[in-house]
């Protein structure tokens, strides 16, 4: 069982739940120091976390919910907001409650501490990693690498294509792929658009005379832009009532990888919000260099460059 995974993952693996099935079993994870997960059902007024184990409850005292809260570096509510939701702990010992019942002491913090020294601080700059969306803001999305450890995407690094605000991608719990983009001071940020597909590869999936469905990323003076995927948009002439945002019909006339250049012409418009659907990923390489997404033949050169 791989344990530096974002919160959520281990809960489904069958020896996470074997874990779980009696005392003695959460006996042998404790002399083992394994990293496990469950839910967390209450946080009480001290922010003390209470956590099912199955067979018995589990206890995270405030002070080992997460890294950074023992020296005031990270608020309460990275402690509150898990109520209901899974969290990674490892088993530090056992006790009685008020009732004479076994209690198993645990702790959130040393997970992370575990995940940050023999994960995270191994990553390099243009590694791919996988992610769970933890949640969303209008600047970008706040994602789990590993055991609760979160990392930013920016909202201009999830698409080439701009959106308004990233619920447009992504939903609260979306399992993802992102990049490491820099790494400072103990601060992560990610990028996201460079596993989407170039601009050859996203084009290769349409074709001229179809007429495909789109949404209106920007209105101009010369015409409306069109996205036909994440990583890709074309140029329609602008037509009356159209709205930024709006779902659309489009012909396409033409597809010029040379000038990278689609034209489109708006057949119709309408108001609908379709849910986030799971990105599709154009590589399964677990490291990224340079991700080139002009095509070759064209003048304009746009690359990202994760190492220099």
């Amino acid at each position: 069982m791989t344990d530096f995974l974002p919160e959520g993952c281990l809960m489904e693996k069958e020896e996470n739940a074997m874990y779980m099935e009696s005392i003695s079993s959460l006996c042998e994870a404790y002399r083992d120091r394994k990293i496990l997960e469950a839910r967390a059902t209450v946080c009480d007024a001290a922010h003390n976390l209470t956590v099912d184990l199955g067979c018995i409850k589990g206890i995270i005292p405030r002070c080992e919910g997460a890294l950074g809260i023992k020296e005031g570096k990270v608020r309460d509510i990275a402690v509150i907001s898990r109520v209901n939701r899974p969290v990674s702990f490892v088993i530090t010992g056992f006790d009685r409650d008020e009732s004479g019942a076994t209690v198993a002491l645990l702790s959130r913090e040393a997970a992370q501490k575990r995940c940050l020294d023999g994960f995270v601080d191994k990553l390099s700059v243009g590694d791919v990693v996988d992610a769970k969306i933890t949640h969303l803001e209008t600047f970008g999305a706040f994602a789990d690498i590993g055991c609760g450890i979160v990392a930013l995407l920016p909202i201009d690094a999830i698409s080439v294509s701009r959106i308004e605000h990233p619920s447009e991608r992504f939903t609260v719990g979306m399992d993802i792929k992102a990049i490491i983009k820099s790494m400072e001071n103990g601060r992560i940020s990610l990028s996201h658009k460079e596993l989407l597909g170039t601009w050859q590869e996203n084009a290769e999936l349409f074709s001229a005379g179809e007429t495909v469905a789109g949404v209106i990323r920007s209105i101009e003076n010369y015409g409306a832009f069109v996205e036909l995927a994440p990583n890709l948009a074309g140029l329609a002439e602008s037509k009356e009532g159209i709205r930024v945002g709006q779902q659309a019909s489009v012909y396409i006339k033409s597809i010029i990888p040379s000038k990278m250049k689609i034209k489109l012409i708006i057949v119709e418009t309408f108001d609908y919000k379709y849910s986030p659907q799971k990105p599709r990923y154009f590589t399964n390489a677990s490291h990224i260099d340079e991700f080139q997404y002009s095509p070759d033949m064209c003048e304009k050169h746009i690359a990202t460059y994760f190492t220099v």
